[in-house]
């Protein structure tokens, strides 16, 4: 169930960057740590909504051997591909842990390599 539920927000709310399903996947108590940098749900939401408004796309790559899953967590090792008109695409590796509660995101736990807040298409991004 949590793998679907990951899977399902990656292609509704970030490959099809629609600010208006955050909510619908991220718990309002979210918190999220990521290569050391700690967000709470309006400074994601904001930051997502930032990045969102820009021609950047998405694409996301599973590596369907790795998927650990409970019934309210899930760790998965998966590719970003990102682009930006006029720039060469960027693959960003993550390891992500994931808790639920209620069927949305509470927490998360992720390492991104490269680092994700280091890349210019996120440079407006309020970390």
């Amino acid at each position: 169930m949590t793998r679907a539920l990951l899977v399902e927000m990656f292609d509704q709310m970030v490959v099809a960057k629609d600010k208006a399903a955050i909510p619908r996947y991220y718990d309002p108590d979210f918190v999220m740590v990521s290569n050391g940098i700690t967000q709470g749900y309006e400074a994601f939401r904001t930051g997502h909504e930032t990045v969102y408004a820009t021609g950047i796309s998405y694409a996301v790559e599973y590596d369907d051997e790795s998927w650990v899953e409970a019934d309210d967590r899930v760790a998965v090792r998966l590719w970003i591909t990102t682009s930006r008109p006029d720039e060469a695409p960027t693959r960003l590796e993550l390891v992500l842990i994931a808790t639920y509660r209620e069927g949305r995101i509470h927490r998360l736990w992720e390492l991104t390599w490269p680092n994700w807040s280091d890349l210019p298409a996120f440079e407006d991004y309020e970390a």
